[in-house]
């Protein structure tokens, strides 16, 4: 097994977007009007803090994990900074593998606070996947959640706590099964008005899932040989809240029903903040606590695949 990069989850907050849309026995969470995207960030922030007992100043680096910015420049990091943590003599930075970006971004920040590059760091994750669905691909329009989520890592002197192992990787020849392709150079503003369709999500479904079934299982037998580690190390596994097809997903890596966290009827895919969404609410739930180590993993657009054991 490699090395443990010693770290602790201080304190979390979340948001949950409060318009209810019901899709025949599925829930789904759409924003509302008057609250923007950078205001979910702030919300899941600001409790992250005050659960973590910590004033804003004394973080020491926010990340904002998305899949989306809130806009081109400057970073959504430092816009967030800017409402939280004006003051914070603290680096800003944004990461983007889409779906998985909170688990990437949770790996990065172990190994600043394991390097001693940073002591607290905030993790903000979360999308509005509403804004970009495109009606005509009822696949997509009826399987998003907004919503966000914020963790708050910090140094330990536990050195049983922190990231036991990680891996991600990129399959890119399924780089177009999911996309979102207007908004930047490839289509920039001016684009918008002759090619509107190139500024709303667009999924090719069976495309996605036939790539991601091929690709999880070499993955996984990676990542268990690498890490050392097997299912049966894990309390929980919680996955990207993908799609109804996560059942089909977890057999085909032999995970049991009562070892993952399910909740895509609930919730549906909440994008970036899929993970550690659920990740609180099970924290909230008591269904993990302090010592617990729990696999977290996914796929998101690129096509890439990522998996972190994180011991609490």
């Amino acid at each position: 097994m490699s090395s443990i990069k010693n770290c602790e989850i201080a304190g979390y907050g979340t948001y949950l977007a409060n318009n209810i849309v019901h899709f025949g026995e599925a829930t789904r969470y759409r924003i509302e009007d008057g609250v923007s995207h950078l205001d979910m960030l702030s919300i899941a922030g600001n409790l992250a803090l005050e659960n973590a007992g910590l004033e804003p100043e004394q973080l020491d680096c926010i990340m904002v994990a998305t899949a989306v910015a809130v806009q081109p420049l400057p970073s959504t990091a430092a816009l967030l900074q800017e409402q939280i943590a004006p003051d914070a003599a603290a680096a800003a930075l944004d990461v983007n593998t889409s779906c998985t970006s909170f688990i990437t971004a949770l790996d990065i920040a172990s190994r600043y606070i394991h390097d001693g590059q940073y002591e607290r760091i905030l993790v903000a994750s979360g999308d509005v996947a509403s804004r970009f669905l495109n009606r005509a691909q009822r696949e997509s329009y009826e399987l998003f959640s907004d919503a966000s989520a914020a963790f708050v890592v910090s140094r330990t002197q536990d050195e049983a706590r922190g990231v036991l192992s990680s891996l991600q990787r990129t399959w890119p020849r399924h780089a177009h099964d999911t996309e979102v392709r207007g908004g930047l150079t490839g289509f920039p503003p001016e684009f918008h008005d002759a090619h509107p369709e190139e500024y709303l999500f667009d999924m090719k479904g069976k495309a996605a899932l036939i790539g991601m079934m091929k690709v999880l299982p070499g993955f996984f037998d990676d990542f268990y040989k690498r890490s050392g580690l097997g299912i049966d190390d894990f309390k929980l596994v919680i996955p990207h809240q993908a799609s109804p097809a996560l059942e089909l997903a977890m057999r085909k890596l032999g995970i049991p029903e009562s070892k993952y966290a399910n909740h895509v009827q609930e919730y549906g895919n909440m994008v970036s903040a899929s993970v550690p969404y659920t990740l609180a609410c099970k924290l909230d739930e008591g269904v993990l606590s302090q010592g617990d180590t729990v696999l977290l993993c996914g796929t998101a657009a690129g096509l890439t695949v990522n998996a972190l054991a994180l011991r609490l």
